[in-house]
């Protein structure tokens, strides 16, 4: 009988007589220490924790997640709330109710260029879940993946968590904005390589993969058997267009490609824990296994709230984007009147701005003293890959008194 936390072991040959031999180990055994190394090896530190001290701080204006203030709407609400009353509290088909992976495909089928067929969509419980799914599908440990920055942090973890490796490209930043090179894309490919990760619209720099690009990720893909993730959440969040180019507009459903996407931005719903992933049809069967050894399938009534987002939502998705548009353009103005700050072009989408700081080396240590000095919550660059170190992400995707506010503040912080 072994008793990992204390280091303890009694010889079970010598229980049946009463007596025992009790070994005490040198070294007390902490639970950590029996966590696959895969885990342990994965940083503590990201942006939550660097904000978790200011959680309840009311003078804060928080500016650090990619989370607006604006609540779901009523209507979204209203169906969860019809849902539940009317008994929808039971497990779900796995993929999705069909009403919903119905409407879903003839929504994605009008919003883009070629048809969408319900087989391959598989409702998830968030965009995050949906690239997990992602990757357990197709990386095995010791694989590679590819991933395309500055981007999110999360897919950097959720890799590793498969005891995958990560391999950082980094976007040029120019004049015209952030630019991909598929070129260095192919140069670190290798036999191990089985994805190639990146978002469009980007988190957090708002770039927009153009579709010229887009063919050119593609034919690599084809070329060489790697798998295309492509992260589209913010694709209805954009400045000067109803949706930005899709990997659904340029691919075969049989291509090896799979597009992760949610409610919680474009429909307000971070909350909720509602997302889809859209996979070759042939995958349908193995989508619904893999959610069953998850989450056993979407919460059902929230599933409700989807088919109400998407059949009364447009208005909202329009106002939502506008939202965002004016807070890009109050956060821009001001970031334009600080000397120190460098913001190359205006993002066209999504709800950030990631301006570099002229001497700033640490951007951690920066946001913390921008913090403590303004009561501004922002997150530092360097979560976001090599060479974002002088970097900052600010979400815009708040009221425009308080951006006006936040702002001001800034600028006495940075000056």
């Amino acid at each position: 009988m072994i008793y990992p936390l204390t280091g303890l072991s009694i010889r079970a040959n010598q229980m049946s007589s009463g007596q025992s031999d009790i070994m005490l180990s040198s070294q007390p055994q902490m639970a950590l220490d029996g966590v696959r190394n895969q885990i342990r090896s994965i940083p503590l530190e990201n942006i939550a924790a660097l904000a978790k001290s200011a959680f309840n701080n009311k003078e804060i204006i928080p500016l650090w997640f990619g989370e607006g203030d604006v609540t779901t709407p009523e209507f979204i609400g209203r169906a969860i709330y019809d849902a539940m009353l009317a008994g929808n509290t039971f497990y779900s088909h796995q993929n999705g109710i069909p009403e919903f992976r119905q409407i879903m495909a003839d929504y994605l089928t009008g919003l883009n260029a070629a048809p969408v067929e319900m087989a391959r969509i598989t409702v998830t419980s968030g965009g995050m879940p949906a690239i997990m799914l992602a990757v357990q599908l197709t990386v095995n440990a010791g694989d590679n993946v590819i991933i395309i920055d500055p981007v999110w942090p999360n897919i950097t973890g959720i890799v590793q968590m498969v005891g995958g490796q990560t391999r950082s490209v980094r976007m040029d930043l120019t004049d015209d904005g952030w630019i991909l090179d598929v070129e260095k894309v192919a140069a670190a490919c290798d036999g191990r390589t089985k994805a190639i990760f990146f978002a469009s619209p980007g988190n957090p720099t708002g770039a927009v993969l153009s579709v010229e690009v887009q063919k050119q990720l593609l034919d690599l893909g084809r070329k060489t058997g790697i798998w295309i993730i492509s992260d589209e959440v913010y694709c209805r969040m954009s400045f000067d267009q109803i949706v930005v180019p899709s990997f659904l507009d340029i691919s075969e459903p049989e291509d090896r490609v799979l597009i992760v996407n949610s409610f919680s931005k474009s429909w307000s719903m971070t909350g909720s824990r509602l997302g889809w992933i859209v996979h070759p049809p042939s995958l349908e069967a193995t989508m619904a296994l893999m959610v069953q050894y998850t989450t056993s399938g979407t919460t059902t009534y929230l599933q409700y709230g989807g088919m109400a987002a998407i059949r009364e939502g447009e208005e909202f998705v329009k106002f939502m984007t506008g939202y965002c548009r004016k807070g890009m353009e109050i956060v821009c103005d001001a970031l334009d009147e600080i000397p120190r700050v460098t913001l190359r072009r205006r993002p066209t989408a999504a709800m950030y701005a990631f301006f570099e700081i002229d001497g700033m080396e640490d951007s951690k240590q920066a946001c913390l003293d921008i913090l403590e000095s303004s009561k501004v919550g922002l997150a530092p660059g360097y979560f976001f890959g090599k060479g974002s170190e002088k970097f900052l992400r600010l979400c815009f995707c708040r009221s425009p008194e308080q951006l006006q506010v936040a702002m001001e503040r800034l600028k006495a912080a940075l000056r």
